[in-house]
């Protein structure tokens, strides 16, 4: 026999430790979460396991809920959040991946002789030197010390646009001094890897 869904009553029961109400609403939420889920992620992989953490979460916060009125925004917007987590951490991985395929990438550049790299650190070095002050210092704490655009304009007192400013001329600068090499495209793999 079909029983009613009381969701009040559900709730309060959940709350006395009741571990027959939280199958309850287990089987009350799970397709409606589910479909959910599957909107949000567009894939059902993994859906499972995040739901499961949902109903963890709400049998852990079981004794905070009292108000069976707000519930299904309560256990729609957990979902939402490790949903989001969810996303998250699959674009890092495909970050991650992307990374991979870079290195791949660089390992092609690093074919070339150890010589011909340190002429070529050699050469972008004294350009380095040769660029103004200000240009030389912004350049040389990004690239060097891995600070932040936002970072180095707090370090120095100015704005994030001199920064950029500064950053892009002597990129410019570099560039230019080195298609007399043609070795342009190495100075992106000292550059930027």
């Amino acid at each position: 026999m079909f029983k009613e869904f009381n969701l009040g009553e559900i709730v309060k029961q959940l709350a006395k430790n009741d571990d027959s109400s939280l199958e309850e609403l287990f089987n009350y939420y799970y397709p409606r979460l589910y479909n959910f889920s599957k909107s949000f992620l567009k894939i059902e992989e993994g859906i499972d396991d995040i739901l499961q953490e949902v109903f963890v979460k709400i049998w852990q916060n079981r004794k905070k809920i009292n108000n069976s009125a707000t519930f299904n925004s309560y256990i729609f917007t957990i979902t939402r959040n490790l949903l989001l987590n969810e996303l998250r951490s699959r674009l890092n991985n495909q970050n991650i991946k992307e990374e991979v395929r870079k290195l791949s990438v660089a390992q092609e550049y690093l074919s070339f002789n150890l010589y011909e790299y340190q002429e070529l650190k050699e050469k972008v070095d004294k350009l380095i030197n040769e660029i103004p002050d200000r240009q030389k210092e912004i350049f040389v704490l990004s690239r060097n010390e891995g600070l932040t655009h936002k970072e180095i304009a707090e370090k120095l007192g100015i704005t994030t646009k001199t920064v950029e400013y500064h950053m892009s001329a002597a990129l410019r600068f570099i560039r230019e001094e080195l298609k007399v090499y043609g070795v342009v495209s190495l100075l992106y793999f000292y550059l930027f890897f």
